[in-house]
């Protein structure tokens, strides 16, 4: 998991997707950003630019300046049933590298959020905040899923209503359309 700074004031999550260092996150985090600065698990801080961005599927895949030491990247793919666990790894509030544990409750949903509307997502009840918005929906097994990109926001206040949105990674990678390929 990695914490993304946008324009110092948008906090976001993202995962190591391969040897490359290449980071999938949310495309809203970073949409329009001038900086983008990424912090890695072992404190390695570097700046990372945009190098592909999805806005229909809100994926975005960055390129960071510098790799740590160790760079371990993530095993993508795996399935999700609803009634499955997962556990949502991010950055909300700021508070770095949280896991919160759930279940898959729908898949295949619908959101409409402030950055549109998205479809083909997987609906799970792990708390999900503000600045988890990028990092990994993990399975059981913990293979990345998803990349968490939206909350339920009946109150318009940003807050965690229970139901949190993934893209699945498939679609992240571009499996189920124009998606970043990595």
């Amino acid at each position: 998991m990695v914490v993304i700074t946008a324009d110092r004031n948008r906090l976001g999550s993202g995962v190591v997707a391969n040897r490359n260092g290449e980071i999938l996150t949310a495309a809203h985090v970073v949409s329009g950003a001038g900086t983008i600065r990424v912090t890695f698990a072992d404190g390695t801080e570097t700046t990372a630019t945009v190098a592909s961005s999805d806005e229909a599927s809100d994926i975005a895949t960055l390129i960071p300046g510098d790799l740590p030491e160790t760079l371990v990247p993530a095993t993508l793919g795996g399935a999700v049933e609803v009634g499955g666990p997962v556990v949502a790894i991010g950055n909300p509030l700021g508070l770095a590298a949280s896991a919160s544990a759930g279940v898959v409750s729908g898949l295949d949903r619908r959101a409409d959020t402030a950055d549109g509307t998205f479809a083909g997502l997987i609906q799970f009840d792990a708390a999900v905040n503000p600045g988890s918005s990028g990092g990994p929906l993990l399975n059981a097994g913990g293979l990345v899923v998803g990349i968490v990109v939206s909350i339920a926001d009946p109150g318009k206040d940003r807050a965690f209503a229970g139901i949190g949105f993934a893209v699945p990674i498939g679609t992240a990678l571009g499996g189920d359309g124009p998606g970043p390929q990595i």
